[in-house]
Formats: structure tokens, C-alpha cells, sequence
């Protein structure tokens, strides 16, 4: 039981169980009936809700509060999540994929939902608003590997603090490990024409791929590494840009180091290396045929078995199709960062693996592609 009402919910035409959800949550001073009407111009053929915020101070999600969270907006939070999801298992029992957008507040209220049950949600958009850090939700590495986000901001937005905006991207287009589709526009706190377009593609291009690509079964595909444990990566993550094409802007691979890890994958069993099907000019794939028993998700390139790729000598990192428990683990080990479009339109475990700096580096980084080798290959 929650000390809160029943939920208003407004709607954006007749609810088709059989299609995803997206719930739409509102901000401060603002309500459902403001919300929905951006579902006018998002696309056909998902289900919109919008929710009326629980708590009536401020005419939003009152646990949100600008001048800092703390253990009473902990506890808010909490209530509130389970008052909204009592709501949502009503309406989206398992099996219907739920995407959620916040805006402002609301942001910050789908960030907790997605933090605290990560595997319920099929994806969240946080729009013109920060993630609650501190407010009793784990914000860990890899905490969000697997699912896509969304995060929109403006460049000029002086209502959500701006320490607590850049804490939310960092970690939204890094450790977090959601596949990051990263969108900053001029002006202010207000949602654009330019978000709602980022906005309504996004959701167009997961809703389906959901449709599109069965679950995935686990796979019994371990590192190819002593004790099959992949080490923790020393030192800081390399800047990565957050547009495609994705490409590691720090700290790169010695080119010696690269020409012996483009060596050691031509070498694998199967392996053909020739410009990549999908990537910038001058990255050199690496194609196997397909196997039978491999999904789709172990290529990056499925049609021609493109299963990784090395990126020029600026650059020197991978990107790579792995099983999303070791994606999940690359990117918690500090290894890698998940790519935008993964399980939007690529592969679920796509990860950008960053260069290796040094020999034991580059013997880690060998059994990283050596594991997408083993899915690709059904090995």
C-alpha cells in the first residue's frame, strides 16, 4: 500500500495491449494533459499514457528538489515508485515492453524507476533533466547495461543545476552502460522541435527493433582469459565522442599496438579482414560466415558476418558484438562504453572497446574480441 491516491492518466488514443507502452511523466507546474499532447507528434502504433505526479506540492514530482536530495526525498521516492509501478503492472504485465519519457522532473522521476529495475523497462528518455543521484537508487557501473537511453539537454538551461546536468550525462554516455543516444540543443529548459524529432525517431527505431529481434538466450561464452575473468582496466576512461560515428578521443593505442592486435584477430580461425561494411573510411573489418546457430546480435554487420571492426590509427579502438552479460561486464571492468544504437538498430551488446596501451593491455583486449569471435562463430 502507497499513502497515495489512485493515478489520473491521460491518454493518447485507445490503448492496444498487444503494442509497447511509452508513459509519459510530466514536470513541475505542469500536468498529464500538458504532457500528452506530445504524443501527437511521436509515432503511430505504440500506446501513449501520461501520469499525474502523486504529490500536488509544486504541481509536479515533488521528491525532486533543485536544492539538493536527501534522505526525506529518498523516502518520497521510494513511495512513489512503488505507487507507480503498482499502476504499471496493472496495465503492462511482463511480456509488454514499457519505454518511459520524463521531462524536468519527470526525468528525474523515470531515471529512479530505470535505476531501480533496470530489466522492467524497455528504455527512458530524460529530457531537460538530471538523474537522482543520492536518493537511495544504485548508480553503479553498468547499473543501465542493456538499455537504451535517451538524454536530451539544453545548452542554455539554467533551471536544473548545471553540476548535477553534466553528473547525469557523464554517466549516461559512459559507466552507466545504456546504449547513450546523446542530444544537446541551443536554448533553454523547454523541449524543441529538434528534441521532439531526436525523440520520435528514437522511439520509432527501438519500438522496432523490439518487434523485430526475439529475446536473447544466455550463452554459455566465457573470456578467453586467464581464470575466464576479465581485470579491472587501470586509470580513467578515454573521452568518447557522443555522436556518431562513436570514436575514443583519449589516451589511444600506440600504432604498434594496433597493427599487432589487427594481427592477432586475422589470425583467429574463419577470420577475413576487409574495409568494414559499417564504419568510418579507412576502419578494417573482420567477417566470418555466419553461423547457423549464431543470432543475429553476434554481428554487427549480420548479412556479411561482420562481427568487429578496428577503427583508423587516430582513433585505435574496436567496436564489437559481444553476448550483453560480457558487454555488461566490459563496460562495468572499464573496457569498454556501449555503442548509441545498440538495440535501437544494432546489435544488443555492441560496445566501442577502447585501445590497448601497453602488452598486457593488448593481450585483454585479444580475448575481448576473442569472445565476439566465439558468438559469431557459435564456438
Amino acid at each position: 500500500m502507497t499513502p497515495f491516491a489512485d493515478p489520473v492518466v491521460a491518454r493518447h488514443g485507445e490503448d492496444d495491449p498487444s503494442r509497447p507502452l511509452v508513459v509519459l511523466l510530466h514536470g513541475r507546474g505542469a500536468d498529464e494533459r500538458g504532457i500528452i499532447g506530445l504524443a501527437e507528434h511521436l509515432p503511430e502504433g505504440i500506446s501513449y499514457a501520461a501520469v499525474r505526479a502523486p504529490i500536488a506540492e509544486g504541481g509536479g514530482y515533488a521528491w525532486f528538489a533543485n536544492r539538493g536530495i536527501g534522505r526525506p526525498v529518498a523516502e518520497s521516492l521510494s513511495q512513489t515508485m512503488a505507487w507507480f509501478r503498482e499502476w504499471l503492472d496493472g496495465v503492462a504485465p511482463e511480456g509488454r515492453p514499457v519505454l518511459l519519457v520524463g521531462f524536468s522532473g519527470g526525468a528525474a522521476f523515470a531515471g529512479g524507476l530505470v535505476l531501480d529495475d533496470p530489466e522492467r523497462f524497455a528504455g527512458a528518455a530524460i529530457l531537460y533533466g538530471t538523474l537522482p543521484f543520492d536518493a537511495g537508487v544504485p548508480v553503479t557501473p553498468a547499473r543501465l547495461s542493456g538499455l537504451p537511453v535517451l538524454v536530451a539537454q539544453g545548452e542554455e538551461d539554467h533551471v536544473i543545476p548545471r553540476e548535477l546536468m553534466e553528473r547525469t550525462w557523464s554517466y549516461l554516455t559512459g559507466e552507466a552502460g545504456s546504449p547513450p543516444y546523446a542530444v544537446r540543443v541551443a536554448g533553454g529548459h523547454g523541449i524543441t522541435a529538434e528534441v521532439v524529432s531526436h525523440l520520435g525517431g528514437w522511439l520509432a527505431e527501438r519500438t522496432h527493433f523490439l518487434t523485430r529481434r526475439p529475446p536473447l538466450a544466455p550463452t554459455s561464452i566465457t573470456w578467453p582469459l586467464p581464470s575466464s575473468r576479465l581485470p579491472e582496466r587501470a586509470g580513467e576512461r578515454p573521452a568518447v565522442t557522443w555522436r556518431i560515428p562513436q570514436e575514443q578521443r583519449s589516451d589511444q593505442s600506440p600504432t604498434d599496438l594496433q597493427e599487432q592486435l589487427f594481427a592477432r584477430i586475422s589470425a583467429l580461425p574463419g577470420v577475413t579482414s576487409r574495409p568494414s561494411a559499417i564504419s568510418v573510411p579507412g576502419a578494417r573489418g573482420f567477417m566470418v560466415t555466419p553461423a547457423s546457430e549464431a543470432p543475429a546480435d553476434a554481428y554487427i554487420v549480420p548479412t556479411v558476418g561482420e562481427f568487429a571492426h578496428l577503427h583508423p590509427e587516430y582513433d585505435g579502438s574496436l567496436h564489437l558484438a559481444l553476448p550483453p552479460e560480457l558487454a555488461r561486464d566490459a563496460v562495468a571492468r572499464g573496457w569498454a562504453v556501449a555503442h548509441p544504437l545498440a538495440g535501437v538498430r544494432l546489435a544488443r551488446g555492441m560496445v566501442m572497446v577502447y585501445g590497448p596501451r601497453d602488452a598486457t593491455e593488448l593481450d585483454v583486449v585479444t580475448g575481448i574480441v576473442g569472445a565476439a569471435h566465439r558468438y559469431a562463430t557459435a564456438g
